[in-house]
């Protein structure tokens, strides 16, 4: 996936701020940092950002191949701790449901006996401990009739 053909899929807006060309960038390229560590099949993403009294409202929704879409959302003082900490809780989600495919897949019974058979510990048998046992007892019986 070239990361200009990428740039047309994520989508950074808002309806009444502007938000100059930083931050998008910045939003560009961590939203391509997420999608790399957990999939790095990025369909569509999208950052909107409002703005509510003093505070930004950021909302992060991304679409990662035929996933359903995962979004996240945070209001801070800062514009750029608002995405962060959305792009978190989206990460967090990705994160999750990486692992949750991962564990999904079928255990191997053979490997795990393979596995089980070769570390663990020989425990004696039954008839071991009971033929120690009357050793021993009749080691004593034979230590009485010495005495």
């Amino acid at each position: 996936m070239s990361p200009e053909g990428a740039d047309n899929k994520i989508l950074v807006q808002s309806s009444t701020i502007d938000l100059g060309e930083n931050f998008p960038e910045y939003a560009k390229t961590n939203i391509h940092r997420i999608a790399g560590k957990y999939f790095g099949r990025l369909s569509a993403a999208s950052v909107h950002v409002a703005r509510e009294g003093i505070t930004y409202r950021c909302t992060v929704n991304m679409q990662m191949g035929a996933l359903k879409k995962m979004s996240g959302e945070a209001k801070n003082k800062d514009l750029y701790a608002a995405f962060r900490a959305a792009l978190q809780k989206t990460g967090k989600q990705l994160r999750r449901s990486k692992r949750e495919l991962r564990e999904d897949k079928a255990e191997r019974l053979d490997k795990g006996m393979v596995l089980r058979e070769g570390t663990a510990p020989r425990r004696p048998n039954r008839q071991d401990e009971s033929a120690a046992e009357s050793a021993a007892a009749d080691e004593g019986d034979y230590r009485i009739a010495a005495e």
